[in-house]
């Protein structure tokens, strides 16, 4: 069941079935049932990556996600013009704006808003004007949550990857301080006004602390949830996640 009120919400990340349909460039499997599978299952939301090198979500996968969902849609998207004017024609629900580079494999790191706060207030104002709500993938760094504040974004999505991979290479220690880390940055941006997401490498294993933050109202989860349901279903994938999700919550 979707959440409601001041319940953490959870979006869901389709971008790995695009991946998977684009290993034999075939129109099989489908993001859009992917996202519509994924809504009838309790997803509060849909979160999708339209990269520059389109390598895996296309613009037509948008188009049909704009015309097909009724929960919102996240459009996850690099601070080029190119992405400014596809958002500015679709005006989804919320535009996250993240660091992008080819030769990546997945995004690595947060955006750097601080180091490039007058470009990215001019780009995110005609965003927010069109109804946008406007959101930063950034590290658990104080200088960026006061950037994001200051160039006019109304949401952060704090990059939990180092603390998942940590966690993973079982440097326990180090995982901790990250997770204080991320707790710490995560009040600090609901005190300065800003709402609080997080995500990025978030699996059955680590979500929990994530989601026990209370300033945390989304988290964006994909990868994991695509690849769980190979072995239990896209359905009981997503379950399995929203309740470790509520039970941390208490």
């Amino acid at each position: 069941m979707a959440a409601t009120g001041n319940a953490l919400r959870l979006g869901v990340n389709i971008d790995h079935v695009a991946t998977v349909r684009n290993a034999r460039g075939s129109a099989y499997p489908d993001p859009v049932r992917a996202a519509q599978l994924a809504e009838a299952a309790g997803a509060d939301g849909i979160t999708a990556h339209l990269r520059e090198d389109r390598r895996h979500i296309s613009d037509a996968d948008i188009d049909g996600l704009m015309a097909a969902l009724r929960v919102p849609l996240n459009l996850e998207m690099a601070a080029t013009d190119e992405m400014q004017a596809i958002a500015l024609r679709h005006r989804p629900h919320a535009v996250c704006l993240v660091p992008e580079r080819r030769e990546e494999r997945t995004t690595e790191g947060g955006l750097d808003v601080a180091g490039d706060e007058t470009r990215l207030a001019r780009f995110i104002a005609p965003l927010a004007e069109a109804g946008c709500r406007v959101s930063l993938f950034i590290g658990a760094d104080a200088a960026q949550v006061e950037a994001a504040a200051r160039v006019g974004a109304a949401v952060v999505e704090l990059h939990t990857g180092a603390y998942c991979d940590l966690h993973h290479e079982g440097r326990f220690e180090a995982r901790d301080t990250e997770l204080a880390r991320l707790a710490a940055m995560a009040a600090h941006a609901q005190a300065l006004g800003l709402e609080v997401h997080a995500g990025h490498g978030l699996t059955y294993d680590t979500v929990a602390p994530i989601a026990a933050l209370p300033e945390i109202r989304e988290l964006n989860i994909g990868h994991f949830l695509i690849g769980e349901a190979i072995f239990l279903g896209l359905e009981a994938s997503i379950a399995g996640m929203r309740a470790r999700m509520q039970a941390a919550r208490g």
